[in-house]
C-alpha cells in the first residue's frame, strides 16, 4: 500500500513538472511584438542654470517625451533659444520654458530680470550698512536714513525711508551662494525699487547716510515711523508715538487709547426737612 503511495506521487511530479516545462517552453517561442511609442523632442537644461545666465549650445540638451506629455511652452530645437536670458533659476533635466526666459530682444544679465515698472539702485555699503554681510540676493531689507535737515547735530533725525525691499544683486552676484546663508562682503548692493522710492533712495544717498536693516521675508508689515531726534534718543524729549499698524486680522484703530482720568467727587451735605432729604454740594 505504501509503495503505490510514493509511486502515485511520482508520477504526479513528473507529469506536473513535464507541463510546467511544455508551457514555458511555449511561451518563449512565442514571437515578441514590440509597438512603438511615438515621441517628440524636448529641450532640457544640461546642467544648473543660474540666473541672468545667457544660454549657449553647450548649456541645452534634447529629451523625447511621450507625445501629449510635453510642458507648455516648452521648446523642441535648442537653436531657437541660443543667446537668450535666464529670468529664473532652472536645475539640470528640467524642460527650459518661455516663462523663465528674457525675450530675444532683452539680451542677459541684469536687465531682464528687473520687472516692468520697476528699477534697479545700487547703493554703495560696508560691512555695517550691509548687515555684515548677510544681505544676500533675494533678501528684503529696510532702509534707514540719518539726515539733518538744518545741519544742525541736534536736528538730526534716523527714520525708515523704504520697507521690505528686495535685494537684486550683492556686489556682482545675482545669486546666493550653493551654501545659502554664508556671509558675503560686498561693496555695492542693488536694490530693487519703483521709480519715486528710488528718488528717495537717491536722496537718502547722497545728503545722508543710510542703513539697512535685514528682515524677515515672510514679515510683510511696514509700520510708519515717526523717527529718532538726539534729544529722544537720550531721553530729553517725550517720543512721537508710532503709527499703528493695520492687518487684515486686527481691529480698526482710530487713534491712539486713552484712558479718561477719574473726575474728582465735589463735597456735599445732606439736608434733613421732615421727610424729604436733598443733598446740596458745597462749592
Amino acid at each position: 500500500m505504501r509503495n503505490r503511495l510514493f509511486a502515485v506521487l511520482a508520477l504526479a511530479i513528473l507529469l506536473g513538472g513535464g507541463l510546467a516545462f511544455a508551457t514555458y517552453n511555449a511561451i518563449n517561442n512565442q514571437p515578441v511584438k514590440t509597438v512603438a511609442a511615438q515621441t517628440q523632442a524636448v529641450v532640457v537644461a544640461a546642467a544648473e542654470l543660474p540666473l541672468g545666465t545667457e544660454l549657449k549650445k553647450e548649456d541645452l540638451t534634447i529629451v523625447n517625451f511621450p507625445v501629449g506629455a510635453a510642458p507648455e511652452g516648452s521648446f523642441n530645437k535648442p537653436a531657437d533659444l541660443l543667446g537668450r536670458g535666464v529670468i529664473s533659476t532652472i536645475v539640470k533635466n528640467e524642460p527650459v520654458l518661455a516663462a523663465k526666459l528674457a525675450s530675444k530682444e532683452a539680451g542677459a544679465g541684469l536687465p531682464p530680470i528687473i520687472p516692468d515698472g520697476m528699477r534697479a539702485v545700487s547703493v554703495r555699503v560696508n560691512e555695517v550698512i550691509g548687515v555684515a554681510g548677510y544681505v544676500l540676493p533675494g533678501t528684503r531689507v529696510d532702509v534707514l536714513c540719518t539726515e539733518s535737515p538744518t545741519n544742525q547735530p541736534q536736528d538730526a533725525t534716523s527714520k525708515v525711508i523704504l520697507s521690505n525691499v528686495q535685494v537684486l544683486t550683492a556686489g556682482t552676484r545675482i545669486e546666493q551662494d550653493k551654501d545659502k546663508g554664508k556671509p558675503q562682503p560686498v561693496t555695492v548692493v542693488t536694490l530693487l525699487v519703483y521709480p519715486e522710492q528710488s528718488e528717495r533712495l537717491a536722496l537718502a544717498s547722497t545728503e545722508g547716510k543710510i542703513q539697512l536693516a535685514l528682515r524677515n521675508p515672510l514679515d510683510q508689515s511696514a509700520p510708519a515711523t515717526p523717527g529718532v531726534k538726539p534729544a529722544v534718543l537720550l531721553g530729553m524729549a517725550p517720543a512721537k508715538p508710532a503709527t499703528p499698524v493695520h492687518t487684515a486680522s486686527s481691529k480698526k484703530v482710530t487713534g491712539p487709547v486713552t484712558q479718561a482720568a477719574p473726575v474728582a467727587a465735589m463735597p456735599t451735605v445732606e439736608m434733613i426737612r421732615g421727610e424729604k432729604r436733598t443733598s446740596e454740594v458745597i462749592k
